[in-house]
């Protein structure tokens, strides 16, 4: 696909951002505290007020109105980059929610807040609802004037960071597990709601969350109450999208990182990538990003187009999502094979590349849950 100049401008700037903010080993270190924070608020304002992150806002809203494209290719170059904003990811599936079915009155507040630099979370996951999400348990009550609600999620992403968190939670009991779920809007800071980071080996990316007796006021509904089921259907295919395109930055900057190495570092008198053992998977590794990028850029386009059938879509952006991911996850794993002691070392950020390419494969739906998706589409179920 041919990028408009628009887009080809966009792609542009944030390379320069990214190279302006934190583009030294020494300027993201100190932003992410050494590589334990995922998200750093000055930074994530900075993108708020050079209108970045209202990329796929409507302009009524604060936002500058571009499509799925154009926040894909936000959240691709943010990750080839390095850059410290992880609740972006988060806060833009929270937007496309609202974008659907919000009131006016709720899209007026929430998207205006997204565009001006306010993080958002989505809780959907509990301790026996990860993959079968149909079994939330958490509990929204209907009481006077609202809900009162009362249970545990859990890995939900940058909640600590958050302006409000958008809860999935069970407001009716029936026969068929997929009805009755409804969404609400909980302030980070409301009482009775606890967050407690949970510690990964990407460090404070996700958290546990704590729910007691919380009342949320009858306006704080999003869309319909009991269905949040389709609702979160409803938004899975960008979601996918974007963690492709966050997968398709990670496998370009750390080829970026080995190909610099392989060109520096010398044994026997010549550099390393000079070897044809070397070359060879070097170049592998340049065909599945090409490739990749290309099916990404595709199913895109067509999920921004609607240019084929709803099932086809959703078959497409399952195998767009394994296939981003995991080449995400073997450039990275060729990487710290290809540097050797270097690539396991911290100093050199090869090894936090690798722990940042596992955590696709696993968040937006696990590949094993995608490929659950796709083969299901083609008849075998």
């Amino acid at each position: 696909m041919n990028l408009t100049q628009e887009q080809q401008g966009l792609i542009d700037a944030i390379r320069g951002f990214c190279r302006k903010e934190f583009g030294t080993r020494e300027q993201l270190a100190e932003l992410t505290n050494r590589g334990r924070d995922a998200h750093n608020e000055a930074v994530y304002s900075k993108l708020a007020e050079l209108g970045y992150l209202g990329i796929s806002i409507p302009e009524e809203y604060g936002g500058s109105g571009g499509g799925l494209f154009d926040q894909c290719l936000l959240h691709e170059e943010l990750y080839r980059g390095l850059a410290p904003v992880h609740a972006i990811g988060s806060t833009h599936t929270v937007a496309g929610i609202y974008k659907k079915f919000a009131t006016e009155t709720q899209k007026k507040a929430m998207l205006s807040a997204i565009a001006n630099g306010a993080p958002m979370s989505i809780s959907i996951s509990e301790p026996e609802a990860g993959s079968d999400a149909a079994n939330i348990a958490c509990r929204a009550e209907r009481v006077k004037g609202g809900f009162r609600v009362n249970g545990q999620k859990t890995w939900c992403s940058a909640a600590q960071h958050a302006h409000s968190i958008l809860l999935v939670a069970r407001t009716e009991r029936g026969s068929r597990r997929h009805r009755g779920l409804s969404m609400l809007r909980i302030p980070a800071n409301t009482e009775g709601l606890v967050i407690r980071p949970i510690d990964t080996m990407g460090g404070e990316l996700v958290n546990d969350l704590y729910f007691t007796d919380v009342f949320v006021p009858e306006e704080e509904l999003v869309g319909d109450e009991g269905a949040g089921w389709h609702q979160l259907m409803a938004g899975l295919n960008g979601e996918r999208l974007v963690a492709a395109a966050q997968a398709l930055g990670m496998a370009q900057r750390t080829f970026d990182d080995l190909l610099a190495y392989l060109k520096e570092r010398t044994q026997f008198g010549q550099s390393i990538g000079s070897f044809q053992a070397v070359r060879h998977r070097v170049a592998d590794l340049a065909i599945e990003i090409e490739a990749s990028r290309a099916l990404a850029y595709s199913t895109i386009e067509k999920v921004e187009n609607a240019s084929t059938s709803p099932s086809e879509l959703v078959k497409l952006t399952s195998i767009t999502k394994v296939k981003l991911t995991e080449t995400a996850k073997r450039v990275a794993l060729e990487g710290v094979q290809l540097m050797g002691g270097y690539g396991y070392a911290v100093e050199y950020g090869m090894e936090k590349n690798l722990r940042d390419a596992i955590a696709p494969t696993i968040y937006a739906g696990t590949n094993e849950i995608q490929r659950e998706v796709i083969s299901s589409s083609l008849g075998l179920r």
